[in-house]
């Protein structure tokens, strides 16, 4: 059985631990190399300039950070990225914060931010750094985050603008048409810290008047033309609470965010690409001010996932789950990190996809497969064996009792490792064979399509780990639906044995004891949109929904199963890699998930 434990982090310095140059990589080693960061200061917790100015030199080399908001659970691209971020800071000596973006208080709950906390810690990675614990949350800066509002007023930077939504949206122009001032532009910065103190204080509805940046609104940067960074918004916070009427815009809260934690390297997807150039002026701003420490952090883009099969949208995803389309977030068809985690996917196959598609600064599509190759080359030498029968028909020896004893049952043997680590021994597993046993439905045909090697009259199979047995027929019911099939058993060839090799044969076949096969709940779990791309260009993921993404079949499985706890992994000889449920699965009532299967099935 595998442990789903995340393995010790390789030593940095350790020549094993050498990781394929990116483009990421290489600026983190041309800033160390520049000393660009080297003479940064930390207060021993986020702060402003001054806050920082009294510490000491940073003990990490480089601070990174993985800003997730708490509105969703996270999934396979968000993997991507604390992978990236959580592994480069560890790699390059630094440090990586784990930050909620919790800005947004009428989408946020405390069930995502715990959710996150596990996510990250699940797929091997934590915040504890240097005696810190560098778990943050953007609202506990929402008072900084006011107070840099008031300096942007109070220096000609920003006013409060009493246009509609429609309206700002019209006068903000287009790709070929500059905007357009509005008529509360020129207001002096009296009047508009009067009119933000009025927002703050609750004196005005929800959607009455914004905050924007005094930038250029005939910028070629459509995000540069005035952008709103406070708005009017009475909702409760779930950290908070009500202290707060006016909530920061993200790309307005995420640069400060940044600043005030002594980020160095931010990083983060190509559609914050055009957010750069605000980001860059905002901290220029309250860095002239004496508000943030200088050199201020930088902001780097790499494309985001983007997997053939996969939806990445929390809305589409959230969809999904309320219109019951799959069974919740864990739901193992899902992308979502729990979801992977209950279909058997481990941490270190997850970091092995992250390391194999690379970093990247153009978008591209990965193809699933390459998702399932990873967990397949993480199980291959860990998960132990065992034989299951999927689709049962009996098999009755009907020399049995003859040549072996009534009643009786054989013991046998085979190993639960095929390829045990180098210096140990693999595990052995054990069941026994008797008159009867389970073999899958496929493996007899009355009349053998070209080619077939398994059971058909006169034919000789291997049964696995037992005995060469000699095929005679079948019996049959009215409706001509096979109900057992019928051999003999060829003495003296138990596998194992100096007889094992007498009789040669052309296949060997899984099977289960009837006297000690255990029954189990088997999910066979595919794709859930035969689309590779099921949403784009506007298309209605919901079309291309796989009807057949989920089968529950009642499966026979050999004794060593028995004591499977959940999560542990399994290869199902010829079938593929299972893991026991971990919701549902219980000793006596086993409940066994496909994971993946032995080869990719959708090359094709």
């Amino acid at each position: 059985m595998t442990s789903s434990a995340p393995s010790k982090a390789a030593n940095p310095a350790d020549k094993d631990a050498h990781k394929p140059s990116n483009f990421l990589r290489q600026i983190i080693e041309k800033d160390l190399e520049e000393s660009t960061y080297a003479g940064r200061r930390w207060g021993g917790s986020p702060g402003d300039a001054a806050h920082h100015a009294a510490g000491q030199p940073d003990p990490a080399k480089v601070r990174m950070r993985f800003p997730p908001e708490p509105n969703g659970y996270l999934h396979v691209g968000h993997a991507k990225s604390i992978c990236i971020n959580f592994g480069l800071a560890r790699e390059y000596g630094g440090v990586c914060h784990l930050r909620f973006d919790d800005t947004n208080p009428e989408k946020e709950d405390t069930e995502y931010v715990n959710g996150i906390i596990d996510a990250v810690k699940w797929l091997g990675f934590d915040w504890h750094n240097h005696g810190e614990t560098n778990l943050y949350q953007a609202s506990d800066y929402f008072d900084f985050m006011y107070r840099a509002a008031e300096y942007l007023i109070e220096s000609g930077h920003a006013y409060v603008d009493e246009q509609t939504a429609e309206e700002i949206r019209l006068n903000r122009g287009d790709f070929v048409k500059p905007g357009t001032d509005s008529p509360f532009r020129t207001r002096t910065p009296a009047e508009n810290l009067a009119r933000f103190r009025e927002m703050r204080d609750g004196q005005h509805a929800d959607g009455a008047m914004v905050l924007r940046a005094k930038i250029d609104m005939a910028s070629a940067n459509i995000n540069l033309r005035d952008p709103a960074i406070y708005r009017i918004r009475r909702a409760t916070h779930h950290n908070t609470g009500d202290k707060w009427c006016i909530y920061p815009m993200y790309t307005f809260a995420h640069p400060i965010e940044d600043a005030l934690e002594q980020i160095t390297h931010s990083f983060c997807t190509l559609e914050f690409e055009d957010q750069r150039p605000f980001y860059d002026w905002l901290l220029d701003r309250l860095a002239e001010g004496g508000l943030v420490a200088t050199p201020h952090p930088h902001q780097y883009e790499f494309s985001r996932l983007n997997l053939t099969y996969v939806l990445t949208s929390k809305r589409k995803l959230a969809q999904l789950v309320n219109e019951g389309k799959v069974s919740g977030w864990d739901d193992p068809r899902m992308p979502t990190i729990v979801g992977l985690r209950r279909r058997g996917y481990t941490p270190e196959s997850l970091q092995l996809f992250a390391e194999r598609i690379g970093v990247t600064k153009s978008d591209s599509w990965i193809d699933y497969s390459t998702l399932e190759g990873a967990l397949r080359e993480k199980l291959e030498l860990t998960a132990h064996r065992g034989m299951a029968v999927l689709n049962p028909v009996k098999l009755v020896l009907t020399n049995w009792d003859e040549v072996m004893g009534a009643g009786h049952l054989e013991p046998c043997s085979l190993p639960a490792l095929p390829h045990p680590a180098e210096g140990t021994e693999s595990p052995v597993r054990h069941f026994t064979i008797g008159k009867e046993v389970w073999i899958e439905r496929e493996d007899y045909e009355e009349v053998p399509p070209k080619g077939y090697k398994r059971l058909f009259p006169g034919n000789k199979v291997r049964l696995k780990g037992g005995y060469v047995i000699e095929c005679t027929g079948a019996t049959q019911d009215a409706n001509g639906h096979i109900t057992e099939v019928l051999a003999t058993l060829v003495p003296d060839t138990k596998s194992g044995t100096l007889g094992a090799d007498s009789v040669k044969v052309k296949a060997a076949i899984t099977w289960v004891g009837v006297a000690d096969g255990i029954e189990a709940e088997v999910r066979m779990y595919d794709r859930l949109f035969l689309d590779a791309q099921p949403d784009a260009g506007g298309k209605d993921f919901l079309e291309s929904l796989n009807p057949n993404s989920l089968k529950v079949v009642t499966a026979i499985v050999e004794p060593s199963l028995a004591n499977a706890k959940a999560d542990d992994k399994f290869q199902f000889e010829r079938h593929g890699y299972f893991v026991a449920d971990c919701e549902d699965h219980q000793l006596g009532k086993p409940v066994f998930n496909l994971a993946v299967g032995l080869k990719d099935s959708w090359g094709k």
